[in-house]
């Protein structure tokens, strides 16, 4: 080639050869006997192997990541199984000793905590009677039922219909119908079927489309139209609740923010008409081609951003969906702040992350720079390894620190005693690395020990600042709801039906982090709308089942 990104090799160094002055020069190495210009193509040969030795690492690491966007990750990025993967062990060898996951194998019967139980009674048995088989003993009821489980099938939304008896008079035609039920309700669709919907579509990725195809198998019909009205009314309820959300988000101690593409159809830009309309004459004549003002080019991006609160245990997710990156969707959270204090930030080294208009204290995902070192992991074994087996034990301690349940305090002297001493010596591995030349700038390996290197501040906050998180996965896990919806729905129509979605994905999220079942909570919002609305502070996912116990105290009023 006639250049090396490297500087290696340039268009001055280029040196014409044929594949006969080739072996003439190969020949001459041989017997030893060389000219005065044979160092230069040596050199240049020398240079062009280790150009192109580098080209083909980087395509190679680049066709990885490209097959890992369109299959998926293979999710190998633990450190055991990354040192598996480049030693190559046998399979037999990385089965053996094996754990079996958590998660995996059969249910008992107190894992099914929305099944209906019923007490089954042992006919012809009462306390203290003869014992039927040996007619000596006494018999007494046994400290633990038989649990039997059985389960059957059902569509998501179920309906009853209520058949009304009615009587007419053959006299004066007066009809006469029989009283609905009590617990027939009011309402043709429930609180509780709206809060299926909404958490079918925006908690678990079924689209409208295929939610109405499974209710017309089941013989109850719920055409997708009629699911979207259902979704806008539980909005409207959920919306105070909502608002309050991102109140509390605001004046959090730790954000995490982090966002993804997303396809808006009223967002997506316009193909011009083929045959413009006239523009009226009271129009300013355009400026010449010359004279045109230079300014940024318009954002045409649409795009999914995820602001995950913390403050002490309570998590809190909010998502917005516009042409805002995640710094500005985060500075729209922030404005509501009223703490003076800076929040901790957690997200990736991407400048759009940072919120343009709000001072925060700044931390990067470690995350990501150990992921750079993951994906050359083949490439530069022995340098990758050491890396990550160095996080690998920061990771560790902090796992210590959770299980501990330190405080802030407790966990940053923890860390600086026992993982401080490790990340000077990595920070003095990536210097030298430059410094003595073992690895270079432009290669892959020196890509992914620049960005360490460069953001290595506010890599290791956590080392100098309490309650400063390690990485942005919690953000990265939040965000996997907003990315199975683009997987199964494929986009919104309307800025409405993506402003609809960013709020039940909140509500829905918030209700997963803090422990709270998220189609009970929407069920509640709708029920008790009005007292949502007048307080919203006492109806959040971690608070709302004491509102409902006061109010169940207090009884129905007047």
């Amino acid at each position: 080639g006639d250049a090396c990104r490297g500087g290696l090799v340039t268009k001055q160094d280029r040196i014409e050869a044929s594949t006969e002055e080739l072996e003439a020069f190969c020949q001459r190495m041989r017997e030893r006997v060389l000219k005065d210009d044979d160092y230069e193509l040596a050199a240049v040969l020398a240079e062009t192997l280790i150009f192109m030795k580098g080209a083909l690492e980087e395509k190679r690491i680049s066709i990885n990541r490209l097959l890992d966007m369109i299959f998926g990750s293979s999710g190998t990025e633990k450190s055991r199984k990354i040192m598996e993967r480049i030693k190559g062990m046998a399979a037999a060898e990385r089965k053996k000793g094996k754990k079996k996951a958590k998660g995996h194998g059969r249910n008992g019967h107190e894992e099914y905590t929305g099944a209906a139980r019923t007490r089954v009674p042992l006919e012809g048995f009462s306390p203290g009677m003869a014992c039927p088989d040996c007619h000596k003993g006494k018999v007494y009821t046994f400290s633990e039922y038989s649990p039997v489980l059985r389960i059957t099938g059902q569509a998501p939304i179920q309906a009853k219909v209520w058949e009304l008896e009615r009587y007419r008079c053959n006299l004066c035609s007066k009809v006469f119908t029989a009283k609905l039920p009590p617990e027939a309700g009011d309402k043709k669709y429930d609180e509780a079927a709206g809060a299926m919907v909404a958490n079918l579509k925006y908690g678990y990725g079924v689209p409208f489309n295929r939610l109405e195809q499974i209710q017309e198998a089941q013989g109850v019909p719920l055409p997708a139209s009629t699911q979207w009205e259902i979704a806008a009314e539980v909005a409207e309820s959920a919306l105070p609740a909502f608002q309050e959300l991102r109140r509390e988000a605001a004046q959090s101690e730790v954000v995490h923010n982090d966002d993804t593409t997303m396809k808006v159809l009223d967002l997506m830009p316009q193909a011009p008409a083929t045959e413009p309309e006239a523009e009226e004459e009271t129009t300013a004549p355009a400026e010449p081609e010359g004279e045109k003002k230079k300014g940024k080019k318009e954002r045409t991006g649409v795009f999914t951003s995820a602001v995950v609160a913390v403050s002490g245990e309570r998590k809190i997710a909010i998502f917005h969906t516009g042409r805002e990156h995640a710094g500005e969707s985060l500075a729209g959270v922030l404005k509501e702040r009223t703490v003076s204090a800076n929040p901790i930030q957690m997200c990736d080294g991407l400048s759009r992350n940072l919120p343009p208009e709000f001072k925060t204290i700044l931390a990067n995902c470690l995350t990501h720079g150990r992921r750079k070192f993951v994906e050359v992991a083949e490439a530069f074994p022995e340098q990758c390894l050491y890396v990550i087996g160095i996080l690998k034990d920061v990771y560790h301690h902090d796992a210590i620190a959770r299980e501990k349940k330190l405080s802030p305090e407790e966990r940053l002297a923890f860390h600086q005693k026992k993982s401080k001493p490790l990340m000077d010596t990595l920070h003095e591995w990536l210097t030298a690395q430059f410094a003595e030349k073992k690895a270079e700038p432009n290669s892959s390996l020196g890509k992914a020990i620049f960005y360490m290197l460069k953001h290595w501040t506010a890599l290791t906050l956590f080392l100098k600042v309490p309650g400063a998180p390690l990485d942005n996965n919690l953000a990265e896990r939040v965000l996997k709801r907003a990315i199975l919806h683009r997987k199964n729905s494929y986009y919104y129509k309307t800025k409405t039906g993506a402003a609809v979605g960013d709020l039940f994905m909140s509500l829905i999220q918030t209700c997963r982090l803090c422990g709270a079942n998220s189609i009970e909570y929407l069920t509640e919002l709708q029920r008790h709308a009005a007292e949502v609305a007048a307080d919203p502070k006492k109806w959040m996912p971690w608070n709302y089942r004491e509102a409902l116990a006061a109010k169940a105290r207090d009884g129905p009023k007047g």
